[in-house]
């Protein structure tokens, strides 16, 4: 099947918001080439539990495309169209499966030598699209918090050594309330500028007690959920045939029910968004089932690329030490033995991490971040008005730290 020859009733499988969505841009759809349309139906598929940002980004890509003429489309397509496809994709039903085609396609474009043309073609459009539709600046500017090193005593090595050619370090911090502190200030943000999903607390462990103004992820709470997950993927594991691609296909496919997630939450009410969120981070992440550290990094990647917060609060906790692989795989693991230097080592590196994915967002030069060595007098502040690459010993809270990120 081409794109032209889409109807109405192939969405019927949809969710209600994308289909209708879908259908009414069909028009524009049935004029993309098929090496194109089923990346753009893989997000739309999706539309429904997609956060705010993502559905504004994909209603304004497809309003742009709407309103190209015909000899716009095939300029902005042009790489796209020379593309050369199998009878077998074209066959493929891909207006039902988009994420199953595209996993077929990118094999068929690296067995046929075409992974170049078509991640040219990729960039073009990117180019042409961000052109047209430039990002739109946030209605604040936005704030990184990151807190490593729970549960460390003492660490004698430099830290922050990534960050501080680009802030300030401070070492005389006071580390009394200083995670509610911060807390407090992520919900003072959200508090004054109330919008779904734009102020976040990502933990590494069990949360502290928050606002329910604040979206939280956390790996302590989502316990049952990695467990059941792995009893899944250990039966699909076994079956015969059960590679890396198939198993991929298998976690793609995950909803949050078959783990059980429907009736987890007694704390919050019921919110599909963030469910398939959770889900994405534990079928999608390399090592977000059974390392915290790990956990918190990529929920902080994928929360900025995703929902791009205007408040981000990430509290990295202690993992389990390196083990046998198939003893951390174990759905019922032994007593993990806690790592907690080598966790403050991570969680150093993932604050640098945090810092990068947040410059990646719009209004990135007025953007702040701050990094706090938890229960310790360690401190390093990013900002727009912060002198870079300085060092201060004076005696400072965390509360005159945030100013410094105004």
């Amino acid at each position: 099947m081409l794109p032209r020859e889409l109807k109405p009733e192939y969405f019927a499988g949809y969710p209600p918001e994308s289909r209708k969505l879908v259908v009414n841009y069909l028009g524009t759809l049935q004029q993309l080439p098929l090496s194109f349309v089923p990346a753009l139906l893989r997000e739309l598929i999706d539309y429904d539990f997609k956060f705010p940002a993502e559905r504004k980004a994909r209603e304004r890509e497809l309003a742009n495309l709407g309103s190209l003429s015909i000899g716009q489309v095939k300029e902005w397509f042009k790489g796209f169209s020379e593309i050369s496809l199998s009878p077998q994709l074209e066959a493929f039903d891909w207006a039902k499966s988009p994420a199953q085609f595209v996993e077929q396609l990118a094999a068929h474009l690296w067995s046929t030598h075409q992974i170049d043309a078509f991640r040219m073609a990729s960039n073009d459009y990117a180019d042409r699209l961000r052109s047209a539709v430039p990002p739109e600046a946030p209605a604040i500017p936005r704030l990184g918090i990151t807190v490593i090193g729970q549960g460390v005593a003492s660490y004698d090595q430099p830290l922050f050594r990534k960050l501080r050619s680009h802030g300030a370090y401070f070492s005389g911090v006071k580390p009394e309330n200083g995670l509610r502190r911060l807390l407090d200030a992520v919900v003072a943000r959200a508090t004054a500028h109330p919008s779904p999903y734009d102020h976040w607390y990502i933990d590494g462990g069990e949360p502290v007690d928050h606002s329910p103004a604040i979206t939280c992820v956390s790996y302590q709470r989502l316990e049952p959920a990695r467990a059941a997950l792995l009893r899944r993927m250990q039966s699909e594991l076994e079956r015969p045939g059960m590679g890396p691609e198939a198993l991929r296909t298998f976690l793609a496919r995950m909803r949050p029910s078959d783990l059980g997630m429907d009736g987890m939450r007694s704390d919050r009410p019921k919110d599909e968004v963030l469910g398939h969120f959770e889900v994405s981070l534990l079928t999608e992440g390399s090592g977000t089932q059974i390392f915290s550290t790990v956990f918190a990094q990529w929920a902080a990647r994928e929360a900025l690329r995703r929902a791009q917060p205007l408040t981000l609060l990430v509290r990295f906790a202690p993992r389990q030490r390196q083990k046998p692989m198939n003893e951390m795989l174990s759905a019922v693991p032994a007593a993990a033995e806690v790592d907690f230097a080598g966790s403050l080592v991570d969680a150093d590196m993932g604050a640098y991490y945090n810092w990068l994915n947040q410059q990646r967002l719009p209004g990135a030069e007025q953007s702040s971040f701050l990094v706090w060595f938890e229960g310790h007098s360690q401190a390093l502040v990013v900002g727009p008005s912060t002198p870079r690459g300085t060092e201060s010993t004076s005696s400072v809270d965390l509360g005159q730290l945030l100013a410094w990120t105004v």
